[in-house]
């Protein structure tokens, strides 16, 4: 009850015997010094806060111990705070955030055993710790408990006032030693259990990353409070491990994605995604890729029916092994592409709803077929490559992806028919062009020495004139079929 409840219009409703036990009620409610009180602010003035107690004594608190780092008052009146008892008079109570200021051993000892904090300056760096002044006697604080995380320059720590807590009072004060760890373990621990009131699933927030691991990265929420993202909620693309794309330090964004109370344990567990904070690609994949488009990707892995390229991140598409080359017959995926190399590519098909996408190597690169008419002409003599030796011929390659078969029949043409005896795959070779069919991707040959005979001469005129028309509206075809 405050002093400025006695007024007239209270005795005039409120009968003096009322007034008393209501009095003496609070008066009860006896506080000491070295107490720990929750009170209201009531009044805030230039240099003092005045806190309600619960008493008939209001609480003051000079206003500068309450600011905070950027030197603002961060209180309005209504507000609750935690405070401790320092002193006692008679219409006033003393409150503190913490035992400091010049005092005697009683008040030590009184911080001691009732664990308050009390203010400490930091006077020297000593073995196996710090000189500590506390209400001018000397104190110890080992080097281990200045701080919870590692001190690798504890001159750092020279010169500033900090809190304490006192964790052993020996020999009528002679040995004081102090400790700032356990007092930042328990500011920590309530933040904590703060936080947790707060944290709900699909909230973001801002950490950092303080370890990795094969199997994830462990984020920091708040000092003290970690949660983990497992490496596939890493990023939509695929992770073989996570420094891949992190590396300790760096500061996420990130999304609550499961907390899982162990009562027993005391302990929560909370599960974190890096990649739902950005969205979905796929969501979006339409808007950015349309069939036959040309874009570069990266070959992410091989498998017997062709090979994965992620044509941007968490987007992959397939390439079957039917749509790698024009130039050759492809066996195995990894005789032409090799995960982690880049490979441009042709969007064939994209199915947004199953997720999946068809791509063409081959197509990218583009058909070479499509000049064949304009490249080669009946009778024309062609620098090759030995490709293949079948009893009925040799398969022959004019260029990457053009082959053309020499017959057997039509070696027997040549002036000089032994040397083919002796010939080898990869060997160079001169031969003639025969008949051209671009539509069945054939093309016969002769030795590049052939006799040339009535029978050859009229072929070569007619096959000249019917291919040659064939030719050019093939030509057109394909030519057509590559603009679409």
């Amino acid at each position: 009850m405050k002093d400025n409840d006695f007024t007239a219009d209270n005795i005039e409703n409120q009968s003096f015997e009322k007034l008393l036990d209501s009095f003496e009620a609070d008066s009860s409610q006896t506080i000491q010094v070295g107490d720990k009180i929750k009170g209201e602010i009531i009044s805030i003035g230039k240099e003092s806060v005045f806190i309600d107690t619960g008493t008939g004594i209001d609480g003051v608190i000079a206003l500068d111990e309450l600011l905070d780092d950027k030197q603002k008052f961060p209180y309005s009146l209504g507000d609750s705070l935690e405070l401790y008892v320092v002193s006692m008079r008679d219409n006033e109570i003393g409150l503190s955030r913490s035992v400091s200021g010049a005092g005697g051993l009683n008040q030590i000892e009184t911080a001691y055993e009732r664990k308050i904090p009390i203010d400490g300056k930091v006077k020297e760096v000593i073995k196996g710790g710090f000189h500590i002044s506390i209400m001018q006697k000397r104190a110890f604080c080992p080097l281990g408990q200045i701080d919870i995380n590692y001190v690798e320059n504890p001159e750092d720590f020279v010169g500033k006032t900090l809190q304490f807590l006192i964790i052993e009072f020996k020999e009528g004060g002679k040995n004081i030693v102090l400790s700032r760890r356990e007092l930042l373990s328990l500011e920590q621990e309530k933040a904590h259990l703060d936080f947790l009131e707060t944290l709900t699933e699909g909230s973001i927030h801002n950490g950092t990353i303080t370890r990795i691991m094969p199997y994830g990265v462990f984020v920091e929420l708040i000092p003290g409070t970690e949660g983990m993202v497992h490496v596939s909620e890493l990023s939509w693309s695929r992770l073989n491990h996570p420094e891949e794309l992190v590396k300790q330090g760096d500061c996420v964004a990130v999304k609550i994605i499961g907390i899982e109370h162990n009562e027993q344990a005391g302990k929560t567990k909370i599960s974190l995604s890096a990649k739902q904070v950005q969205g979905d690609p796929w969501e979006s994949v339409s808007d950015k890729f349309s069939p036959n488009d040309k874009i570069k990707g990266i070959v992410t892995r091989c498998a017997k029916f062709g090979a994965f390229v992620e044509i941007a991140p968490g987007i992959e598409g397939l390439v079957h092994i039917s749509e790698m080359s024009y130039t050759k017959r492809v066996i195995h995926p990894e005789d032409v592409v090799k995960p982690g190399e880049s490979v441009s590519v042709m969007i064939k098909d994209i199915d947004q709803k199953n997720r999946r996408i068809s791509l063409s190597i081959k197509e990218a690169e583009g058909d070479p077929w499509v000049e064949v008419p304009d490249k080669y002409s009946i009778g024309q003599s062609v620098d090759a490559i030995i490709e293949k030796k079948e009893q009925f011929g040799l398969f022959i390659t004019l260029e990457p992806g053009v082959t053309g078969l020499l017959p057997k029949s039509e070696i027997s043409r040549s002036s000089n028919q032994a040397q083919f005896d002796k010939i080898k795959e990869g060997d160079p070779i001169t031969v003639l062009i025969g008949e051209i069919n671009p539509a069945e991707r054939k093309i016969s040959l002769r030795p590049g020495d052939a006799r040339e005979d009535d029978e050859w001469k009229e072929f070569s005129g007619t096959a000249s004139k019917s291919l040659g028309t064939l030719g050019d509206k093939l030509q057109q075809a394909l030519k057509s079929k590559k603009k679409t």
